[in-house]
């Protein structure tokens, strides 16, 4: 027996007592059966079938349409709050150094997602709106937070300053997203999924996407930060706040104008020419003008003046890359000279490279040198005005374009922009590649060293590319009352067999005793050489590098190089902290060993770096 067919609903245009009105609409959804033709069990079967497909086919239809728009929204907002925390990273990184500023950065998103998870239903319930509606006013909020608070940066410290800025920014709009994906996701269907499963996947599914677009989107941002406006960091900040408006566009926008005005207005982190004459207007005062700044793959870089004082130097973040005395430039007895005075004599004691001993003396116009890291170009500058063929490997374009433009760099250098690791693993597999009887390796910045840098596979390819009768000097910036400068230190002595070490100024044993701090450049020198091809230098440490005196020419006419061109502050031994951490050498695998004393060193750095300049310079940028 064909199975009784359900009565019709009834219709838009009349309630369940209005039979004609339903008849008809009935009449309009199941077509009249021909009697003569059709009207069978069988037909009549197919029919009810027909129509329980259809339905079925809708229903699914509607299901995976809701269903997509759950997952969409999630996965929106949480690209957004992955790339607002590359982003809100970069903005922190020249008043408080890319290391402070992590220092609290993945410990405040994963609260941030734990209170925002766990308080959906609260947050939901509590305003008198969709919770979404937030994140528009926040986004746009935060270059202006970020810009009051930079301006208080020395009395909240590097150790707090990140800490309370993301507090005020990043956590609010990480915790209100975070909510939001969480009632989003309560109409997911799950019900595919064993009990357990269920209960944990949207969580646990959440937190796995949201770190895979946060890897993907930093590496993207690292890589074009700077090229366009677009880029830049307060840029990137302006398109999240478009970008959440567009998601979630509600009347609290009017609460984003005064946001956007002062950011229009008085920002000065704004790249334009306008912004930059409003920032050297309040740099009037300290003595500072800004001559040009820019953003790129390895922090916010600037060329800083000081009028008053007399020199320029470069920026990077919240550190110098080298700096000069400009004073003196063609004036009186610096007429003619063809290099710059350093400000920083660790600059100039690298030159002492050409000082050592060989058993086969180098003449500069057959010498090669290749230097790792340019800086302002002290180095460099002075290798080619002795006429030395110089090579420059520098990963940062912006960096080699103002030591060009604003420094005393020749243009008659072979430049080398890319990383430092990839170019010497090239020329190092390639015995057709040029030598070098000269290795100056000077790369640092923002309190830490790069640390694939001195890894002992660097280091070795280092090896292979001196000479057997060159010379390497490695500078190296760190705090002797840790154990990294001595890891360094092995590894280095690992590779190359004849090694001495000098320090740019004694210590102060008197700031020791009080901070537990001694920061300070130092200068490696080695050499391929067995110690005893070396001549004898009795300093307890048996054979090791002596250095010719320097005459007149090697000087090049600079009281700078005068004072500090020889090297004289040796270290010893017993200078480094002793110790199982400080013992061993570093590999490529085994880089942690640093990484985890880098904040200490960071944070001693940016110490000294608010005593290098006013703390004006530092949190305008």
């Amino acid at each position: 027996m064909a199975p009784k067919p359900s009565p019709p609903g009834p219709s838009s245009s009349g309630g369940p007592n209005n039979k004609k009105k339903n008849n008809k609409t009935s009449s309009s959804i199941i077509p009249p059966i021909d009697p003569s033709s059709s009207f069978t069990p069988e037909a009549f079967e197919r029919e009810l079938k027909a129509l329980a497909a259809k339905a079925q086919t809708e229903t699914w239809s509607k299901w995976a349409l809701d269903q997509a728009r759950i997952y969409a929204k999630s996965a929106a907002l949480l690209t957004l709050i992955a790339l607002a925390s590359t982003v809100s990273q970069l903005a922190l990184s020249p008043v408080y150094g890319s290391i402070p500023s992590s220092k609290w950065h993945a410990k405040l998103l994963m609260a941030a997602c734990f209170a925002g998870w766990s308080s959906n239903l609260f947050l939901h319930r509590a305003l008198p709106f969709r919770a979404e509606y937030l994140l528009p006013v926040i986004a746009v909020w935060t270059p202006t937070v970020q810009f009051l608070l930079g301006k208080v940066s020395g009395t909240l410290t590097a150790s707090w300053g990140p800490l309370v800025t993301e507090a005020l920014t990043l956590f609010p709009l990480v915790g209100v997203s975070t909510a939001c994906v969480a009632t989003y996701l309560e109409g997911a269907d799950l019900s595919v999924l064993p009990g357990w499963v269920a209960d944990a996947a949207p969580g646990l599914g959440s937190y796995g996407f949201f770190k895979a677009a946060e890897k993907v989107l930093g590496g993207m941002v690292e890589e074009f930060v700077g090229r366009t406006v677009l880029n830049t960091r307060l840029g990137m900040q302006l398109v999240l706040g478009g970008l959440y408006a567009l998601f979630a566009p509600s009347k609290l926008l009017v609460w984003a104008v005064p946001a956007l005005l002062h950011t229009a207005i008085l920002n000065t982190h704004v790249p334009t020419s306008m912004a930059l004459a409003r920032l050297n207007s309040e740099l009037a005062p300290a003595g500072y003008v800004i001559l040009d700044r820019a953003e790129s793959i390895t922090g916010y870089i600037s060329v800083v003046d000081s009028p008053t004082e007399g020199y320029r130097v470069m920026r990077c973040d919240h550190s110098l890359l080298g700096g000069e005395w400009v004073k003196f430039l063609g004036q009186g007895q610096f007429k003619g000279n063809k290099v710059a005075e350093p400000i920083y004599g660790v600059f100039a004691m690298l030159e002492a490279v050409r000082l050592v001993k060989t058993p086969e003396p180098i003449p500069d116009n057959e010498a090669k040198a290749l230097v790792i890291g340019l800086g302002i170009g002290t180095t460099p500058a002075a290798l080619i005005a002795h006429g030395i063929d110089t090579t420059v490997v520098e990963l940062d374009p912006v960096v080699h374009k103002f030591a060009s433009k604003y420094f005393q760099l020749p243009s008659d250098h072979t430049a080398v922009i890319e990383d430092a690791v990839t170019y010497t693993s090239r020329l190092a597999a390639d015995d057709s590649k040029p030598r070098f009887d000269y290795i100056i390796h000077d790369v640092f910045t923002g309190g830490a060293e790069p640390i694939a840098l001195f890894t002992l596979e660097f280091l070795q390819n280092l090896n292979t590319l001196l000479t057997p009768n060159g010379v390497v000097a490695i500078n190296y910036a760190g705090d002797f009352a840790l154990p990294p400068p001595r890891i360094v230190v092995n590894t280095i002595k690992s590779v190359f067999p004849t090694c001495r070490i000098f320090r740019e100024h004694p210590r102060d044993d008197k700031d020791f005793a009080e901070s537990a701090r001694d920061f300070t450049n130092m200068v490696i020198f080695c050499t391929k050489q067995q110690q005893q091809q070396q001549q004898q230098h009795t300093d307890g440490d048996g054979d090791t590098i002596s250095f010719r005196t320097p005459n007149e020419r090697d000087l090049l006419n600079s009281p700078s190089r005068r004072a500090f061109l020889l090297p004289q502050h040796e270290v010893r031994e017993t200078d480094f902290v002793d110790g199982e951490e400080g013992e061993g050498i570093l590999r490529r695998n085994e880089t942690e060993r640093l990484v985890k004393w880098h904040a200490i060193s960071a944070l001693g750095h940016w110490t000294v770096m608010r005593t290098v300049l006013p703390e004006v310079v530092w949190e305008a940028w």
